[in-house]
């Protein structure tokens, strides 16, 4: 793809595919952040946070990349550690040619700009090289900070799913999102 390390030029933040080699810092980000993540994501079996877990997480995401299903990258700050992933899922071609933005940012980098700059690259990575039309996302209705650093980065909001995820453990209402490439 030729897009595995792009520099977002309005600050030094860097965003690359995701490695299996990540795995164990990303396992230490998810048990540090457990709490943090817990209110945001799916219910997590204690197998979950183990490197071993998140190296056959990370092994399956590439594989699915490799058959141009999805777009795995890791969040990088200013001095190249890693800090949060965020991943176009379910890239879909034909007369679509769309894909589902799905991030998030380590609890010591929260609030500093780093899920909006990473999203701005997505959404230019997504429109440009991988020539997609439209990205959705999708946020808790209480995830009130996600959801301004969608519209930020142009995202409309354009529906309500009820109970459309299981996060917590529980079925919650999903606001939608959506921006075009025009």
């Amino acid at each position: 793809m030729g897009h595995s390390a792009l520099v977002d030029h309005q600050s030094t933040l860097i965003s690359r595919l995701l490695r299996v080699e990540d795995a164990p810092v990303i396992a230490e980000l998810y048990v540090a952040n457990r709490e943090f993540l817990a209110p945001w994501e799916p219910a997590r079996e204690e197998g979950f946070f183990a490197a071993e877990a998140q190296r056959k997480i990370a092994g399956g995401l590439l594989e699915q990349h490799a058959q141009g299903r999805n777009l795995p990258h890791v969040i990088l700050d200013e001095n190249g550690a890693v800090i949060g992933r965020i991943t176009i899922n379910n890239i879909v071609r034909g007369a679509a040619q769309s894909g589902s933005v799905g991030y998030w940012v380590s609890q010591h980098a929260n609030g500093r700009g780093y899920a909006g700059r990473a999203v701005a690259e997505i959404k230019r990575i997504a429109f440009g090289g991988l020539g997609l039309h439209r990205l959705e996302a999708g946020t808790l209705v209480r995830n009130v900070r996600s959801q301004r650093v969608l519209e930020r980065n142009g995202f409309e909001r354009f529906g309500l799913a009820p109970r459309a995820i299981n996060i917590a453990g529980r079925w919650q209402d999903h606001i939608l999102f959506q921006v075009l490439n025009e």
